[in-house]
């Protein structure tokens, strides 16, 4: 699973102008799932995530996690964090985990987020999504749980 994390004031995802997830103070995340993940990637991912010091304490270091903070996530599927773009300039996506893989993995990692916070806020798989977020930081950082075994 990769996943990009972004430190953010508020975050909402729209279909079809809509609001369907958001959150406030806490995570952006842009999860997607690759052909060999498993659900132990995605319980190392979410505990890593979970656990990351990346808010401020009273002395402006980023010495707190978003459990410490009672902070929120917005987690959305995003299949092209798998883009192979090697060769030509059109990236293929063989990389993605197919619906019938991804979907479960993507549902368990939200529910295991879930149970960590106060709130989550998803998008819908496959849907065309429009995200906006106001970015605190800025603070981004790309994680691979493949790095993290």
């Amino acid at each position: 699973m990769i996943a990009v994390i972004q430190r953010v004031k508020n975050a909402s995802v729209s279909i079809d102008n809509n609001i369907h997830g958001k959150c406030e103070e806490g995570l952006m995340i842009l999860l997607g799932v690759a052909n060999e993940d498993t659900v132990e990637d995605a319980i190392r991912l979410s505990q890593k995530i979970l656990k990351l010091r990346i808010f401020c304490d009273e002395n402006r270091k980023m010495n707190l996690s978003i459990k410490d903070i009672d902070g929120e996530a917005l987690i959305v599927s995003q299949f092209t964090l798998l883009a192979n773009y090697t060769k030509g300039n059109r990236p293929d996506y063989f990389g993605a985990a197919a619906p019938t893989i991804a979907i479960p993995l993507y549902e368990k990692f939200v529910e295991l987020m879930d149970q960590e916070l106060r709130h989550v806020g998803t998008g819908v798989f496959g849907a065309d999504m429009q995200v906006s977020i106001l970015n605190d930081g800025p603070v981004t950082i790309v994680m691979d749980s493949k790095q993290l075994k």
